[in-house]
C-alpha cells in the first residue's frame, strides 16, 4: 500500500510547469540548424535552477502524441526507449543532464545547444534504450525537458512548437527542364572549348614551322669547274724517232 501511496504522491502535489518553451537555435555560427534526421534547440540555461537534484531528460515525442505522453514513465524502460521509436513507442527519452551541466549565467565561450539525433553508433543497441539516435523521418516532432528525482517527476518545461525535419528529394522530383538546360550549356562549352583548343594548335603548328624554315631549306650546291692541266715536258712533244 506505502508504494502505491508514493507514486500517487506527485499526482498530488502536481508537477511544476515552468514557463519555458525548448526552440531551435539561432545562433548565427552554427550550421545545420536542422538536417534530414538531426536538429538543434538551445540549452535549457536559468530554467531548473531550483531543482539542484534533479535528472533532467529531453522528451522527443511525434507532433500527435505529445499530449498524452505519460510524464511518470521511466527513462530506459520498453515504453520509452528508441529503439523502438516511432513504432510502437511514440515518444522516447534522451539527453540526461544535471543542473552542472546547464550553468547560470552562461560562462563566457560555453557551447549552448543540443543536437538531437547526433549518435548513430547505438541507434540500432537495445542495450542503450536512452540513445540519441537519428530521427526516423521529418516528423513534425515536439519536445520538452522533464526534470526528475530519483523516479518522479518534478518539473517539466512547456513543449515546443512542431519541429519539421528538412526532407531529401528523390530523383524524380528533379526539375527535368532544369536538366536540359544544363545538357544545353555544358555541350555549347564543350564544342567551343574544342574549336578553341583545335585552333591554338594549328597556330602552333604554324609557328614552329615558320620558326624552323631556314635550317630545313637547302639550296642548289654550285657546279664545280674542273680545269685540264697538261705537265710542259709532254705538251705537244713530237713522237720519239727511231
Amino acid at each position: 500500500m506505502l508504494p502505491l501511496l508514493l507514486l500517487l504522491l506527485p499526482a498530488a502535489h502536481g508537477i511544476v510547469r515552468l514557463k519555458y518553451t525548448p526552440v531551435l537555435t539561432k545562433e548565427p555560427p552554427l550550421g545545420g540548424q536542422r538536417t534530414t534526421s538531426t536538429f538543434v534547440l538551445d540549452q535549457p540555461r536559468c530554467v531548473f535552477q531550483d531543482y539542484g537534484n534533479a535528472d533532467i531528460w529531453l522528451v522527443v515525442a511525434l507532433d500527435q502524441a505529445a499530449s498524452t505522453f505519460n510524464n511518470t514513465a521511466r527513462p530506459g524502460s520498453p515504453e520509452t526507449a528508441f529503439q523502438s521509436f516511432p513504432k510502437p513507442v511514440r515518444a522516447y527519452m534522451t539527453l540526461n543532464a544535471t543542473l552542472v551541466s546547464y550553468p547560470c549565467p552562461k560562462p563566457a565561450g560555453d557551447i549552448t545547444v543540443l543536437r538531437v539525433g547526433s549518435e548513430t553508433s547505438c541507434a540500432q543497441d537495445v542495450m542503450r534504450p536512452t540513445c540519441n539516435g537519428p530521427l526516423p523521418g521529418p516528423g513534425p516532432y515536439r519536445v520538452k525537458f522533464l526534470a526528475l528525482e530519483g523516479s518522479v517527476p518534478v518539473a517539466e518545461t512547456e513543449w515546443s512548437k512542431p519541429i519539421t525535419l528538412i526532407e531529401a528529394k528523390s530523383p524524380s522530383s528533379i526539375s527535368t527542364k532544369s536538366s536540359a538546360s544544363m545538357i544545353a550549356i555544358t555541350t555549347i562549352l564543350s564544342i567551343l572549348f574544342a574549336i578553341l583548343l583545335a585552333g591554338l594548335v594549328a597556330m602552333l603548328v604554324f609557328w614552329s614551322s615558320d620558326s624552323c624554315g631556314g635550317s630545313s631549306t637547302f639550296s642548289k650546291p654550285e657546279s664545280v669547274t674542273v680545269r685540264r692541266y697538261n705537265t710542259h715536258h709532254v705538251y705537244d712533244q713530237p713522237a720519239a724517232r727511231l
